[in-house]
């Protein structure tokens, strides 16, 4: 499928540099990329082409976010000032239709999130094409200074920081929960990543950011490629389309957890072992077999980008992808069984991805319409 990417704010701008980074070269599935933010320098550290990027919000409370701290609805009705703005950007670049938009943004902070349900609002409305959103939820450490002060040890201090660090957003969780509410009914579903799980002990945000972002970006990329948009190499047996997609994630603000596994295989041989004439290695049926079940193992139940019992989700789909030899078709076929098992219902859809130079086979995996505590335990603290 062909899907346009917009990143708002600092956090949406560096995840869609991420997705772009993450692009099969022989599986483009990108219409275009744009980055919005209030911030100059961070817009100028995007490899974003200066036509598809804009700094905003200028004279509105957006250019000084530390005066949204307490007062988010001020946020909101600035974020709808500024949204024709950029939408024209969108226009004088050319845009091409894409099969979606997938609009990404960090939770909790004051420039992106109060601007996005107007913006996804507003792209709803300009494009005949679902309007998906990849948003990352705060980790505690950012609005809680216990979590800190224990990361840090007994002399760290309250509110210690490293240079690493961004300043404290003692209201974060509570700016999370309201703009999730605002994209309610706006958003035709909602991916989340949330930074807690995925940070390391002592680790600080900003000291997680690229890897997180690398993680997040490697699901898009594994999901929104394995579809039938335009490739140079070999084509899939089980196409995951747009339609397809559509299907899983919904019209209706569905929540959205993302499951990924790989596994590094080795696609070539050499004649005698003496590591002379490489040629493309057969691949046992048992290997393959193996393989796949294992990545597909991996993505239902091993890290998800927001923790949640699989069993909850609604609707799932899995894309299994990798080198032609690898993609053994029965354990496809059995992949797909486990994961409708384990979500309950019919509302499921499998499909490949071959990736004739690639070197991992993969699984990639969706949960649509999951229950998640890590929900419930923001929503309790922004109370």
């Amino acid at each position: 499928m062909q899907l346009e990417v917009v990143g708002l704010g600092g956090a949406g701008c560096r995840l869609a540099d991420a997705i772009r980074a993450a692009e099969p070269a022989d599986h483009p599935f990108l219409t275009d990329v744009f980055a919005f933010d209030t911030d100059e320098a961070s817009l100028q550290g995007t490899v974003i082409p200066e036509s598809h990027r804009a700094k905003y919000g200028q004279g509105t409370a957006l250019e000084e976010s530390a005066g949204l701290e307490g007062d988010l609805e001020q946020g909101f009705e600035s974020g709808q000032n500024v949204v024709d703005d950029l939408l024209a950007v969108r226009e004088r670049s050319g845009s091409t239709a894409p099969d979606a938009v997938l609009v990404t943004v960090g939770l909790g902070g004051t420039t992106g999130g109060p601007t996005a349900p107007a913006l996804v609002a507003a792209l709803q409305r300009a494009v005949d094409a679902p309007v998906y959103v990849l948003a990352t939820l705060p980790a505690d450490r950012e609005f809680d200074p216990d979590v800190v002060a224990a990361d840090r040890g007994p002399h760290a201090g309250m509110t210690a920081t490293t240079e690493s660090d961004e300043p404290p957003r003692p209201a974060a969780a509570s700016h999370a929960i309201r703009t999730l509410e605002a994209l309610e009914g706006v958003a035709s579903a909602i991916m989340l990543f949330d930074n807690e799980t995925w940070l390391r002990p002592g680790e600080t945000v900003a000291d997680a950011r690229n890897r997180s972002n690398r993680e997040l970006a490697t699901r898009v990329a594994a999901i929104f490629a394995g579809g039938d948009g335009e490739s140079t190499g070999a084509v899939a047996q089980n196409v995951i389309d747009a339609s397809d997609i559509e299907r899983i994630l919904g019209t209706e603000s569905a929540v959205v957890s993302l499951g990924y596994g790989e596994q590094a295989v080795e696609t070539t041989s050499s004649r005698f072992g003496l590591g002379l004439l490489p040629t493309e290695r057969e691949v046992e049926t048992s290997e393959a077999v193996s393989a796949v079940e294992t990545v597909v193992r991996k993505g239902i139940r091993g890290k998800l980008s927001l923790e949640c019992d699989p069993e909850t989700a609604e609707r799932g789909l899995l894309i299994v992808g990798g080198p032609p030899a690898w993609l053994n078709r029965q354990a496809i076929a059995e992949g797909r069984r486990t994961l409708q098992s384990t979500v309950g219902g019919t509302g499921v859809l499998g499909g490949d991805a071959p990736r004739s130079n690639g070197e991992t086979v993969f699984a990639a995996v969706v949960l649509a319409g999951v229950e998640s505590g890590r929900l419930e335990e923001l929503r309790a603290l922004a109370d």
